[in-house]
């Protein structure tokens, strides 16, 4: 079988039931694990990521106006590929390919009589949970994605029973940030995150979308802990908007800086360990081992 991967976590779920060998294309933002960034990249952007938070918005906003994908499909490469199946997704227009520009593309794959494409669409945990054993079925490893399921729903709860004791005592409100400028507040699975890791999710609900606000509304949701981990933004990334990130610190909410790029933003099995690196912030002293584990992930913003 012969897999190609037009989504970083779907690159990771592939991985993750044992399909890696099976990966012949990727996307350009599929980075993980190492071993499969020599397989070839099938995307580019149209806009400029090395920009400001602002200007990004403001470009992915004009082109989503004018009907374009943010992204664009090497056809010629991905018909010479000749893959069995194909794994997308068709939540977020900013994330990835978009499910019709990878139809038109598999329409024009002469050398393949039946192409599988596989959408995924997670806006829950559980959802997540559910991808990695679709995508094991259609890879013909249904059992190794019931057993990868099944070793990270441990974890999930062996955290979530973790977290408890600290709640019984304080229940942080916690604000995770999905964008700088302009200000979004982690939606979908983010405030199941957060309550699993013994805080109390403020200002969005869990399954739905990112919701915009005003840099002064923050008082009116009076959080204790802000987590900041723009989308498809590293730590280094994140930092080059410093000023951004200070403007939340004006209040007496404790603020850390983490990998979106890597962790939060990427709905495969690296969220549990974006739940520990959550419990980390929102507990630091009942998880001490996260703290350590995942030093490099967290900056603490004065």
């Amino acid at each position: 079988m012969r897999v190609v991967s037009l989504l970083p976590s779907a690159t990771e779920i592939v991985c993750a039931v044992g399909a890696g060998e099976a990966l012949v294309g990727r996307s350009h933002e599929c980075d993980f694990p190492a071993a499969i960034t020599d397989r070839p990249v099938l995307t580019r952007a149209r806009i400029a990521l090395g920009d400001t938070s602002g200007a990004i918005d403001h470009a992915v906003r004009a082109v989503i106006r004018d009907a374009l994908s943010l992204y664009t499909v090497d056809e010629q490469a991905l018909a010479a590929l000749a893959p069995d199946v194909i794994v997308t997704q068709d939540l977020c227009e900013v994330c990835a390919v978009s499910l019709d520009d990878v139809r038109r593309a598999v329409a024009r794959l002469a050398q393949r009589e039946a192409v599988e494409v596989v959408s995924l669409r997670p806006t829950r945990l559980g959802d997540v949970l559910d991808d990695v054993e679709r995508v094991a079925r259609v890879l013909g490893r249904a059992a190794a994605g019931a057993a990868v399921r099944g070793a990270l729903d441990q974890r999930i709860r062996e955290i979530e029973a973790r977290a408890a004791v600290a709640a019984s005592e304080v229940r942080p409100r916690v604000l995770s940030i999905e964008w700088l400028d302009p200000l979004m507040i982690g939606g979908t699975w983010m405030p199941e995150l957060i309550e699993l890791a013994g805080g109390r999710a403020v200002g969005a609900a869990a399954g739905a979308p990112a919701p915009t606000i005003d840099v002064r509304e923050l008082g009116r949701l009076v959080p204790e802990v802000i987590v900041v981990k723009p989308c498809g933004f590293t730590i280094e990334r994140a930092l080059q908007e410093r000023a951004l990130i200070e403007r939340l610190a004006r209040g007496s909410a404790r603020v850390y800086v983490t990998d979106g790029n890597a962790y939060f933003n990427r709905p495969g099995p690296r969220l549990v360990e974006s739940l520990e690196i959550m419990a980390a912030c929102v507990h630091p002293g009942r998880f001490a081992d996260f703290a350590e584990k995942h030093a490099a992930a967290i900056v603490p913003i004065a």
